[in-house]
């Protein structure tokens, strides 16, 4: 699967949504939250989100918006899929987990794959799995699945960027891990995705 800025029809909606309601749900147009920012005495982008909802009670999306539009130099954009990929995607280990993950997704009919900041989604009409790399050269795979459905899976154990309807994990330690088992499961996710 090629990286990029590839949405469903239903996620393209709901980020133009996101976008031109942004200054009636935020209270201020971008240009007025881009100068509070220029009071913001954190650094990090994570610190930046964390001092944005605890000041002003702004939520993830809106807080990226904001932050895009504060510092747009500071990492990729959704726009630059391939940046996104590399800057996220640096440890080969975890890269060869993605290509496997993305190798079992090829052969489930419908999947887009889209690549985010934190993680490189899946989805059909919605989001339904997600992988992000660990140190070490690992990954973690969120699927949209009861953690009952595989010995294999746990409930997710912290709370991930990616959507919150994806309530069962795996730990990835090997491209050799993306056996039969995962490409069940991954299948049965975009089923019920």
């Amino acid at each position: 699967m090629k990286p990029g800025p590839q949405l469903t029809e239903r996620q393209a909606k709901w980020f133009a949504t996101v976008k031109a309601n942004f200054e009636t749900r935020s209270g201020r147009s971008l240009e007025a939250w881009v100068e509070i920012m220029k009071t913001c005495p954190e650094t990090a982008p994570k610190a930046r989100q964390a001092w944005l909802k605890a000041e002003y009670g702004v939520g993830q999306n809106h807080a990226s918006y904001i932050l895009d539009a504060f510092n747009p130099a500071a990492q990729p954009g959704w726009d630059e899929p391939a940046e996104l990929r590399a800057a996220l995607w640096k440890e080969a280990g975890s890269l060869a987990i993605l290509e496997a993950v993305e190798a079992v997704a090829s052969g489930v009919q419908g999947v887009i794959s889209g690549q985010r900041k934190g993680y490189t989604a899946f989805s059909r009409a919605v989001q339904f799995a997600a992988v992000r790399p660990l140190k070490g050269g690992q990954a973690v795979l969120g699927l949209k699945l009861e953690p009952e459905a595989s010995a294999r899976l746990s409930p997710a154990a912290r709370k991930e960027s990616w959507s919150e309807r994806l309530s069962a994990t795996v730990e990835l330690d090997d491209p050799a891990a993306v056996d039969g088992e995962i490409a069940r499961l991954f299948a049965a996710a975009a089923e019920r995705g």
